[in-house]
């Protein structure tokens, strides 16, 4: 696969490039496109669209490290897309307001980093590249379903 299609799936198109927080760019996007393209698929769809997003990421995220000579690079993002997705996952709908704490709770932890996501970044690669957002994914999907339960 050519480089530069690599580096536009890592870059999730355009997000990857914003001059300013492209991480959080990388997951408005994601969270735009999940009632779109992620909710409406059955569990188990959306299950393989995760795999599919962690593995196609990982070897794009290798291949921007390479490219970029940096580790971890800002501008790769699908794994911001993998960590917001993997938030809604266990969800059958959500409203607006929960679309907003998707967000709100994945970005706290992607930035944060409590145990075990900083750990798993030092993986390096793209798989630690995206294992670290898989672990704050789970943290915003735990928070989430407490939310969505209380209320």
């Amino acid at each position: 696969m050519p480089d530069s299609i690599l580096l536009a799936y890592a870059r999730v198109c355009f997000a990857g490039k914003s001059p300013v927080a492209p991480g959080t760019c990388g997951s408005l996007v994601a969270i735009i496109l999940a009632p779109l393209v992620f909710m409406p698929l059955p569990w188990s769809a959306r299950i393989l669209l995760l795999l599919l997003v962690l593995v196609t990421g990982s070897v794009a995220a290798t291949r921007a490290e390479q490219l970029l000579q940096k580790k971890d690079p800002s501008e790769v993002v699908i794994d911001e897309v993998l960590g917001q997705w993997l938030t809604c996952l266990p969800f059958a709908s959500l409203g607006f307001w929960e679309y907003v704490a998707a967000f709100v709770l994945f970005r706290i932890f992607d930035i944060s980093k409590p145990w075990p996501v900083r750990k798993l970044e030092q993986i390096g690669g793209g798989l630690g590249v995206m294992l670290d957002d898989v672990a704050a994914g789970i943290y915003a999907m735990i928070c989430l379903a407490i939310l969505h339960w209380l209320i």
